[in-house]
């Protein structure tokens, strides 16, 4: 049998391993006959869960400073030195700039707009997608000396960063939540001018607000640029406001006067660097928008079994009217309430009466949301399944909410909670989760001991994965638990990946090929000696046989390094 051959038979055995083994309880390895309780095997848990997977050296590292203590620093990231991820992110020169930078720099400018639009009218439906992808770069080439780069540059560097934080940071678990709290109030890059504003939403409203009190991390998602893009905040306005006293408003507020006098003109006399904001108070489809009402409720706080009525998001959304977006387009991007715009009637939220008070009304509901029961028991529930079980245990849930409430929401309480239970370092736990497509690459980069000089590959093989990066439409996010992931196709890219990866041909990334050199013989030796470098919680019997069944047949070391980081063991955390 050729080495080829023998490649395809164990792909074709790990796919059907990964199938035929338990999705949420792997097999028990060989090297946990000592138990659960043993000092090594809750490192590598803590390990595989609160990391985006062990690194070379973790194991010994973290038992060398103790266990307790490693937990201890990694709830608190702001005492852990990063200077190695800092010196890896300073070539992605977007992650410094503002929004107002960035649109000045990357949005194309209207007159390019209009150009493209014209010309795609022309093309007409008959023409293909890449006939106007076409001829989009030809305009766009005409604009180049007037952009500091093209578009799709914000977005790239965002991705890679993420990447690059995933498997450099040091301040591992402050990545992990993060990542969480991104997923849990998604933003779509692909919508609009929220490629421009995402920058700005992770560095300055996520990071800032992950580790602190929860109702301070809602009311910054709350008015941020982006969410309220995201979700049409900033064009929710009072159902009864004429489009043109709210133009009249906004002209008065910005100190602009129409350009002829009686009605309302067109355009709009200006001083210079003025433009009449808020932009919803200029847009025909001026009236009450449901949608973040509806998502801040569903999916940021009390869940959909929360208690809410379409009444409730009705009322929510009449307390959240006016709060838009300042300078959108080419400015600074900022929130703003635009009183105008803004329903003064008294309102009842959730039986909670909301009398008229401007943007306090939007203000009392986020407190009233964020400090709600079924709030704090949402959060910890969703905080546990990333950390415990895809079904988290009641009792742990219920202790997380417990401290939820007694903290003010206190969030690096309540995932310390979850994170040093019981429940976490059970038997049962060990596991217990599928990697999502973002934590497999990460964790087959950092097991390997790769180099990564250029993360744009990474980011693409994760997006061929089914989770692009910040590419997630629905508000709902990307989800965390076994079903979204474990399909044929999927296991097979990662499959493909783990054997590209440890066989050197992923564009930006090296695996030293002392890494997958240990000093061992062939079958059973050698993929015990790579799965105690590549995977410190061991395999299962049956990837061990299919393993040594295939190596006898003369795979090389980098192959079953590749099998091993596609294992069914690998494929869980």
């Amino acid at each position: 049998m050729t080495p080829r051959s023998s490649w395809r038979r164990a792909t074709s055995a790990m796919l059907a391993l990964a199938f035929a083994t338990p999705t949420v309880t792997a097999a028990p390895p060989s090297r946990s006959a000592r138990g659960f309780a043993d000092e090594r095997s809750r490192i590598v848990h803590a390990l595989n869960r609160l990391t985006l997977g062990p690194r070379p050296g973790d194991l010994e590292a973290v038992r060398a400073m103790g266990l307790e203590r490693w937990i201890d620093r990694q709830l608190h990231p702001e005492s852990i030195g990063d200077e190695e991820l800092a010196a890896r992110l300073a070539p992605l020169s977007t992650l410094r700039l503002s929004s107002a930078e960035i649109l000045r720099g990357y949005d194309p400018p209207p007159e390019l707009k209009k150009e493209i639009q014209k010309r795609r009218s022309e093309m007409g439906d008959s023409a293909s997608d890449e006939d106007v992808r076409r001829a989009t770069r030809e305009l766009a080439a005409q604009y180049r000396d007037t952009m500091a780069g093209p578009p799709r540059r914000v977005v790239d560097e965002l991705q890679q960063a993420k990447l690059l934080r995933a498997v450099y940071s040091e301040r591992q678990l402050d990545e992990v939540l993060v990542d969480f709290w991104m997923n849990h109030f998604n933003v779509f890059a692909g919508k609009g001018q929220d490629r421009y504003l995402l920058t700005a939403y992770e560095r300055d409203v996520i990071r800032p607000h992950a580790w602190g009190r929860f109702e301070d991390l809602l009311e910054a998602t709350a008015q941020s640029p982006a969410m309220l893009f995201y979700l049409d905040n900033w064009l929710s306005t009072d159902p009864g406001a004429s489009v043109e006293d709210l133009r009249r408003a906004a002209m008065e507020e910005a100190g602009m006067r129409p350009r002829r006098a009686g009605g309302m003109a067109r355009g709009f006399g200006r001083r210079p660097g003025n433009r009449p904001e808020p932009a919803a108070a200029g847009n025909r489809r001026a009236g009450l928008n449901e949608n973040y009402a509806r998502e801040i409720m569903e999916l940021h706080t009390l869940g959909v079994d929360g208690g809410y009525t379409q009444k409730d998001v009705t009322e929510l959304a009449r307390c959240l009217t006016g709060w838009t977006i300042r300078g959108l387009r080419r400015d600074a991007p900022r929130f703003f309430f635009f009183d105008a715009a803004h329903d003064h009637g008294d309102k009842t939220v959730l039986g909670h009466h909301v009398k008229s008070g401007g943007i306090k009304e939007g203000e009392e509901m986020i407190h009233v949301l964020a400090t709600h029961p079924a709030t704090a028991h949402f959060i910890s529930y969703k905080l546990a399944r990333r950390f415990v079980a895809d079904e988290p245990p009641a009792a742990l849930v219920d202790r997380a909410a417990a401290t939820f409430g007694k903290t003010d929401g206190d969030i690096r309480e309540v995932v310390r909670t979850i994170v040093t239970s019981p429940e976490f370092f059970a038997p049962e736990s060990r596991q217990a989760k599928v990697k999502t497509p973002l934590e497999f690459v990460v964790s087959a980069v950092r097991a390997s001991g790769a180099s990564v000089q250029d993360a744009s590959a990474l980011a693409q093989r994760v997006g061929q994965m089914g989770m692009p990066l910040y590419q997630q439409q629905p508000p709902t996010g990307y989800k965390d638990t076994a079903e979204a992931w474990v399909s044929t196709s999927g296991l097979l890219a990662r499959l493909n990946f783990a054997l590209d990866l440890a066989a050197g041909r992923v564009r930006g990334v090296r695996v030293s090929p002392d890494r997958l050199a240990p000093r061992a013989g062939d079958g059973a030796v050698l993929a015990d000696a790579l799965a105690e470098q590549l995977l410190p919680a061991g395999l299962s019997a049956s990837t061990r046989q299919t393993l040594a069944s295939e190596t006898s047949r003369g795979l090389d070391p980098a192959r079953v390094a590749g099998l091993i980081l596609g294992s069914p063991e690998f494929q869980r955390r």
